[in-house]
């Protein structure tokens, strides 16, 4: 791949790149739409991966290729860095690494670039092909400009950098890639960013499967609405109990205010919210405040529309999915006799928790964790943002071989768009390594 890569650079720019950098996918295996509530999760890297080849220039341009056609090529001047939140291309991701490393150093006049680029993963799949695009970009222009930082920071200047672009995510995806390494799972906390081990028990495999329908995390509101609702849940329970709810952003913020357990902050929201959508009209009302209030200070710009919030469902999820995570590490970490059992058993509640509380689900998604159950697997769930994308599955390895024909066979074969790329949408993966740079010798 790198020879290939080498060579469609020299036809491209006409002299070799001096050095590559990649950075890998992710799969989260449980833990979904908490990090940005606070909340630690549990991912690995997979082996599908951004490669970037890059020649540093003299000129202050960085010019972009890709080795898909269908992802045309661009070229800006580096002092002049444009992102356009409207239209969430291929080129606009690389630039937030880009310019996150550029405005991190205050580099005024940074090195250009030749860049070509090949990636592995599948885009829109809820795989983090966005992500790792960032967190390349990031690796490639420190790299360029003779810069060096710790895996954590680069981490968190990459999950800053990818807000340029409206997704208002949580960190995970930047920090496995960066933090990851072969053979092991980890639990990333974050406040300060942090990873642990998490070795998952043998006699099982983890299978991704691609639902096929795509789903643009920064071309949609669904995933910002989620993240204004988990903001709204805070501030009516931190107001509900007397803490500053004015300073309060994320549900974690009101276990730790509090200093009780996951399971009472359930049983809390019980009491204080309730299942029927909040009207901005009642939050104003529970909070106290006028609604320029809330428009000017707590609702985003792209908010300022949306009519009602569901608060209850949202802050059940989190707290509920939280506990499920510290579950899923204590479970790998005592590796009791049925480990793959419990396991299983977390990621279906986690599925659906996702489906029916936190409503980030879709019909493909729902029928395909029911075929992978159905086949053998012991546990299945969406992962990633969702409304789309992708599921993860543990699947007894004796049994894998039989697993990927009937999912094959059920799921892709039935229809013919995705028979077309079934290839590459259903595939056993094992906890991979993070970003790197490789110099040619």
């Amino acid at each position: 791949r790198l020879q290939k890569l080498k060579e469609m650079f020299i036809s491209k720019f006409g002299s070799a790149p001096k050095f590559y950098a990649r950075a890998p996918g992710r799969v989260n295996l449980i833990g979904e739409h908490i990090d940005y509530c606070g909340y630690a999760v549990l991912p690995m890297a997979i082996e599908q991966d951004i490669l970037i080849a890059v020649e540093p220039v003299q000129t202050q341009v960085v010019q972009l290729a890709n080795t898909n056609a269908s992802y045309l090529d661009f070229s800006t001047s580096v002092n002049n860095i444009q992102i356009n939140k409207t239209k969430p291309q291929w080129h606009n991701y690389f630039l937030c690494g880009l310019k996150g490393i550029q405005e991190h150093f205050g580099l005024n006049n940074p090195t250009g670039m030749n860049c070509l680029l090949d990636g592995t993963i599948p885009p829109s799949s809820g795989l983090s092909s966005s992500s790792a695009l960032v967190c390349c970009a990031g690796l490639v222009t420190l790299r360029a400009n003779g810069k060096t930082l710790s895996k954590v920071e680069l981490a968190e200047i990459c999950t800053k950098s990818e807000r340029y672009i409206g997704t208002e995510g949580g960190g995970m995806d930047q920090s496995i890639s960066f933090l990851a390494e072969e053979g092991t799972a980890k639990l990333i906390e974050f406040s300060p960013l942090r990873a642990t081990d998490v070795r998952l028990p043998s006699g099982a495999t983890f299978v991704i499967a691609n639902s096929c329908v795509e789903m643009n995390k920064a071309a949609t509101s669904h995933y910002n609405i989620r993240v204004m609702e988990c903001r709204l849940a805070t501030k009516l329970l931190s107001k509900s109990k007397g803490l500053e709810w004015r300073k309060m952003l994320r549900l974690h913020d009101v276990q730790t205010k509090l200093g009780v357990s996951l399971e009472e902050m359930l049983t809390i929201v019980e009491e204080v919210l309730h299942p029927e959508p909040y009207s901005t009209e009642e939050i104003c009302k529970c909070l106290g405040i006028s609604l320029e209030e809330l428009h000017s200070q707590i609702l985003s710009q792209n908010m300022q529309d949306v009519p009602t919030f569901k608060l209850y469902q949202r802050a059940k999820h989190v707290y509920s999915e939280a506990a499920r995570v510290l579950e899923f590490q204590k479970i790998c970490s005592e590796a009791p006799a049925n480990a793959l059992q419990l396991l299983g058993e977390l990621m279906k509640q986690s599925h659906i928790s996702c489906r029916e509380m936190y409503e980030c689900s879709c019909p493909e998604l729902d029928r395909l964790v029911d075929i992978c159950l159905q086949f053998g697997a012991i546990g299945s769930r969406l992962t990633g943002a969702g409304w789309g994308g992708c599921t993860v599955s543990m699947v007894p390895t004796d049994k894998l071989n039989t697993f990927l024909k009937n999912v094959k066979k059920a799921y892709y074969q039935t229809d013919g768009q995705r028979l077309a790329v079934e290839n590459n949408s259903l595939f056993a993966t094992k906890p991979g390594r993070g970003a790197l740079v490789f110099v040619e010798a």
